[in-house]
């Protein structure tokens, strides 16, 4: 420091060198204390089981931080074993004792957060002691109320929250403490990097007063550790957040397990970064120099310029970076992947701005913009680990979002521009779950990094369960060949003359009622194997690729219309119904083999259902968001786009209707096939939308094998989510598959409906059972915009 002491102030904020790094002496003598070995965490304290691998874990400069222990089946069972006895005494608590003790934590928090701000500094799982407390203090609040605000709900059970190495403490902790808030016990594995500090809460925690086994951790070598855990019959529900590859192998290796799986991807993302002409140019390139250069990101950032100014901006990029110096990367082979994209982005044509060049040292690399990029570059679309920054430009609005879509993400967007109609209007055509104008990077609990992929108040309700949803009895995975899972053919039969004494039944496709493309059709048989009472089409995968395309086209149109405009075509479906209600009741009636008078309930329930989703459309929109610093904070629904829906067997009319008003009535198009064994309500519902209002392609219902049926939506890209009403071996299958791209499931197995009797549930008029079906069928966006 004496060195250093006639040094001006100019040059410091010249050279801008870092300055000597902190003292790591509380974390150390943790570390010391724990003889850099760190155990497993169960029954609110440290183990250390004998005879387990141990990983050994490096800080930031490469030495030697500590080593974790590698789980095994026998810790896996006794840490599930912890966590449902913990689940017992947590969720035993009222609402305001759970508070209470959060808002202890937030004390405890304040008194070893240098030691938690050191031991986050020491293994690269960037998050500050004063996030971890405005989240603390934010879900206690919630927890305080979610009886009154959420009421009809409880929580899951034992929750599984599994993350991957590069994974942030911050990002880990937005999937646990509401977990927790909601009443829920919570078995978290960490990745490496945030092993350490998530340790060392564990045991803060616990201190504090929660509950022995309501927090436990599990370390391992990788995420399928927490596909192990999932086997457990304990577990109720299992949320991964991290890198896509992982997510992924997560899902794959979980696939079977009969519980929810939910993935947010925070880490290797790519990002728009849109400059356009009428921004602060100069406050733009600050930021954009602040974010896209650390050493450690969670996202790629992609610098999207309108042409106008993008000579400019490029100018003061390079002015800008004239004295800035190489950025360490992760690793040695980061280094390679780095050059060969920029040596790839000069072959193309694209052009550098380096303040310096490549040093001999492997684990550097200049910070680099990548001028004239070109949308569908590897670099660009999946950008290397390391400083680069591909520089794209566009003319008009529409080009701007266009380039902002051209990567499925559904992370976030930064919107520079002085004109506030401009920003909402391209904050709403970007496919992103969180929008900052004029500003990047904001967090808050309030705003959660992962809204588009999961739900208004936080994320809350993924923790929570309707009250009279049933448990449902987990199963074990079925061995099965995936490639030939719906390959099996239907005992199709082709219509022939003698034949025609039976009603042939047609399937909607596009507006328009058609046979099948193959042409076949299959039997419709009475109740119990009895008598043939007609023939629909068998559709195939053909019949699906038309129906999406049809989906696709009249989807955005759809979504556009005011909500009081669709209301009012939910209405007049309604009516429709209504006025066939002789016909459709009569084939319930036939398919069912009920009496008359409960067939006429179940349409007169269906027509009441159609109602209420007419009324549902404009109630629920959204709103401003409880900010903690000045500017506005707005989130609202977005359609899905496209549904897949295989319909369950009871009550084939009511289902149908109550997940269709469901799917429609927040702007999206649906493709349904309808039950096997009773497709003939479904069928009779068609002349119901002919007769509607509805543009043609917004409602498709296609007939024949559902396993065959399931593969062709599972396989299409355009599909955003599946609700499945099925077998085991179905619901396996769309886990293992619907992985690329990533499809939003919600997956029921027919054999445990029926033995729960959850089908009476369609039935039912609380709240939270439509409440739940809405929340499935839209995604949040949240659009922050500073004041100052």
């Amino acid at each position: 420091v004496m060195a250093d002491s006639n040094k001006k102030v100019f040059d410091i904020f010249q050279s801008m060198e870092e300055g000597p790094s902190a003292a790591s002496s509380a974390a150390s003598a943790w570390l010391d204390h724990h003889s850099r070995s760190l155990g497993l965490f169960m029954d609110g304290k440290f183990v250390r089981p004998a005879g387990r691998q141990n990983i050994s874990l490096s800080d930031s400069k490469g030495a030697k931080l500590c080593s974790i222990v590698c789980a095994e089946d026998e810790d896996i069972s006794q840490c599930a074993s912890s966590a449902a006895s913990g689940y017992t005494s947590w969720s035993g608590l009222t609402c305001s004792q759970r508070s209470k003790v959060l808002l202890r934590l937030v004390g405890v928090l304040g008194l070893h957060g240098q030691c938690l701000s050191e031991l986050c500094a020491l293994s690269e799982a960037s998050c500050s002691p004063s996030a971890l407390v405005r989240l603390l203090q934010y879900y206690s609040s919630w927890a305080q109320l979610r009886d009154t605000l959420i009421p009809s709900w409880t929580s899951v059970g034992v929750v599984v929250v599994v993350s991957s190495d590069d994974c942030s403490l911050y990002s880990l902790m937005l999937k646990v403490l509401p977990a927790v808030a909601m009443g829920n016990s919570v078995i978290v594995v960490p990745g490496r990097s945030a092993a350490p500090p998530v340790l060392l809460l564990a045991q803060l925690f616990s201190g504090a007063g929660l509950p022995a086994g309501t927090l436990n951790i599990l370390t391992g070598s990788d995420v399928t550790l927490g596909a192990k855990v999932s086997q457990n019959a304990s577990v109720s529900y299992i949320t991964y957040t991290g890198n896509k590859q992982d997510g992924l192998t997560l899902c794959k290796a979980a696939a079977g397990a009969g519980l929810p799986v939910s993935v947010s991807q925070c880490i290797g993302a790519t990002c728009p970064f849109i400059i356009f002409e009428s921004a602060d140019i100069d406050s733009a390139v600050d930021e954009v120099i602040q974010i896209a250069f650390k050493k450690k990101k969670e996202v790629h950032w992609v610098l999207c310029v309108q042409e106008s100014v993008a000579e400019s901006l490029a100018a003061r990029l390079k002015l800008r970076m004239a004295s800035m110096k190489c950025v360490p990367l992760n690793s040695e082979g980061d280094r390679v992947l780095v050059e060969a994209a920029v040596k790839e982005a000069q072959q193309q044509g694209a052009t550098l701005i380096q303040p310096c060049s490549a040093g001999p040292s492997v684990t550097q690399y200049p910070p680099t913009v990548l001028c004239g990029a070109a949308p569908s570059s590897p670099y660009v679309v999946s950008p290397p680990p390391g400083p680069l920054l591909p520089l794209l430009t566009f003319r008009s609005n529409t080009e701007a979002v266009a380039l902002g879509n051209h990567s499925p993400h559904g992370h976030a967007a930064s919107i520079w521009t002085e004109d506030l109609t401009l920003a909402l209007e391209t904050a709403k055509s970007l496919s992103v779950g969180l929008v900052w104008v004029n500003s990047s990077c904001v967090s808050d609990p309030c705003l959660p990094l992962h809204i588009y992929i999961s739900d208004f108040m936080q994320g809350l309700y993924q923790f929570l369960r309707p009250s009279w949803s049933p448990v449902r009895p987990r199963s074990a995975p079925v061995a099965m060949d995936y490639s030939k899972f719906g390959t099996e053919p239907t005992q199709a039969v082709i219509p022939d003359d003698h034949r025609s004494v039976f009603n042939s039944f047609l399937q909607f496709v596009g507006g328009k009622a058609c046979k099948s493309v193959s042409g076949c059709s299959v039997a419709v048989q009475a109740p119990g194997g009895g008598n043939v009472l007609g023939f629909c089409p068998d559709g195939g995968r053909k019949d699906v690729r038309n129906a999406v395309e049809a989906a696709i086209k009249a989807q955005p149109g759809w979504m556009k219309k005011s909500p009081s405009a669709r209301a009012q075509s939910l209405y007049s479906l309604a009516k429709g119904l209504e006025s066939k209600k002789k016909d459709v009741s009569a084939s319930v009636s036939t398919q069912l083999g009920v009496s008359v008078e409960e067939a006429d309930k179940e349409v007169e329930l269906s027509v009441a259902r159609l109602n209420v989703w007419a009324a549902y459309c404009d109630k629920l929109q959204g709103g401003s968001l409880p900010m903690p610093q000045s500017g506005a904070a707005l989130s609202f629904p977005e359609a899905l786009g496209v549904v897949g829906i295989i319909l369950p067997d009871k009550y084939p009319l009511l289902s149908m209707v109550t997940v269709l008003g469901a799917a429609i009535a927040t702007g999206n198009a649906v493709v349904m096939v309808p039950s096997q064994r009773f497709p003939l309500p479904a069928l009779a519902f068609i002349q119901v939308l002919q007769s509607s209002d509805l543009p043609a392609g917004l409602v498709n219902i296609i007939t024949g094998n559902p396993e065959l049926l399931t593969v062709a939506l599972a396989n299409h890209s355009v599909i955003k989510a599946i609700w499945y009403w099925g077998r085991a071996e179905g619901c396996q299958y769309l886990q293992y598959s619907c992985t690329s791209p990533l499809k939003t499931l919600r997956l029921f197995c027919q054999k445990d409906e029926e033995a729960s009797d959850a089908g009476a549930d369609w039935t039912r008029t609380d709240a939270s059972l439509l409440e739940d079906l809405w929340r499935n069928a839209v995604q949040w966006k949240s659009v922050w915009i500073p004041s100052a």
